[in-house]
């Protein structure tokens, strides 16, 4: 009796440690044919290949923008870059309503959203240029930097430059859309106002005005564009989009 109990146990412990032998290698052949139940056999992104897919992110970002913001009410209709009377010039805004101008105030501010469209028109390839040019040395901190990393990076190296070949395309819009054919009446009765009473007169530079906020609001889109490509797949049109930033969901 006692000798069948033990062969039994020593069956037991046989089999026990065979079915750990087949659970192990059970695995080891799973793991072999199933690329995707081994997370190191996924290739890994390049820093260059990082760069590739941040540039057209923001290549994409830019085209999308300029559609959006180079046509009629593409500026005056978007609340969140429209462009308001000049901040420096708020008072000549209140004087004007006091005198009952409103209606030259809002054509002139609507005017000076027409020259925010009409200068987005020629963005395109200055932004573009700025985007070719652009060097990173760590794509992988702009990638993980999460919303609008991209976007902040560019408006931080670029800006300067953008602003200097921004604004002869404004000069050309703000004289095409006849912006100071609707600011020199309400800015002349209020300087000729400001003579009578003694105070400071103003004139703020307009083309300096719009081609600030044009470019800001550009910006402004561009980043949401870039948000949009991290967040949502159907938004990377590109093989490059597609691997480097599916790579942040995985």
């Amino acid at each position: 009796m006692r000798k069948i109990v033990l062969f039994k146990l020593a069956f037991a412990i046989t089999l026990f440690s065979s079915c750990e032998v087949l659970d192990e290698a059970s695995k080891l052949v799973t793991s072999s044919t199933n690329p995707s139940s081994n997370q190191n056999t996924a290739p890994k992104l390049t820093n260059d290949e990082v760069i590739s897919g941040l540039k057209e992110a923001l290549s994409v970002g830019i085209k999308n923008s300029v559609n959006l913001t180079s046509v009629s009410d593409g500026f005056l209709k978007n609340n969140a870059i429209r462009l308001p009377f000049p901040p420096d010039a708020q008072k000549v805004k209140d004087k004007a309503l006091e005198w009952k101008l409103d209606g030259q105030v809002e054509k002139f501010e609507t005017t000076l959203n027409r020259a925010a469209e009409e200068a987005t028109k020629e963005a395109l390839p200055i932004f573009a240029d700025a985007i070719k040019n652009m060097t990173v040395k760590d794509g992988f901190a702009i990638l993980n930097g999460g919303d609008g990393a991209a976007t902040k990076y560019l408006k931080d190296q670029t800006t300067s430059k953008l602003v200097t070949a921004f604004t002869p395309k404004v000069k050309e819009a703000t004289s095409k859309v006849k912006l100071t054919e609707y600011w020199n009446p309400i800015i002349t009765k209020y300087n000729n106002a400001m003579t009578l009473t003694g105070g400071q007169k103003i004139n703020p530079d307009l083309d300096a005005f719009v081609t600030q906020k044009a470019i800001e609001g550009l910006f402004y889109m561009v980043e949401k564009e870039e948000n949009k490509i991290r967040k949502d797949p159907v938004a990377r049109v590109t093989d490059i989009l597609v691997k480097v930033f599916g790579s942040l969901t995985k």
